[in-house]
């Protein structure tokens, strides 16, 4: 069925659908990866005071970009006595777990 014919049957249905303009990508985020559709065609349909998206495109993955605070960058690197860059490195490979990311540059657990 073409988007045109699903929409106009959702209508009939007594639905309010309309287009959302400007959507560059949609991410869904789930469990350490994001989905990601580009260049996607957004509906909102309204029912009973409920808006629901619909969201039509090209899926791809990534993985998810964990975003790590300044303030862990520089406590892990005057812990373990690295760089700003290493700290930030140890702490993305460990997911961010502050002392896994100590661990890893001191050899400690070795």
């Amino acid at each position: 069925m073409s988007t045109r014919k699903a929409l106009r049957a959702l209508r009939r249905m007594g639905l309010k659908v309309e287009p959302m303009q400007g959507v560059e990508e949609v991410v869904f985020r789930v469990g350490g990866r994001e989905l990601v559709v580009e260049e996607p065609q957004v509906f909102v349909v309204e029912m009973r005071g409920q808006k629901f998206f619909q969201v039509l495109g090209r899926l791809s993955e990534r993985k998810a970009e964990i975003e790590i605070p300044e303030e862990d960058i520089m406590l892990v690197a005057q812990q373990a006595g690295v760089s700003r860059e290493e700290a930030e490195e140890a702490l993305r490979k460990t997911g961010g777990d502050l002392a896994k990311a100590i661990i890893l540059l001191t050899g400690g657990g070795a």
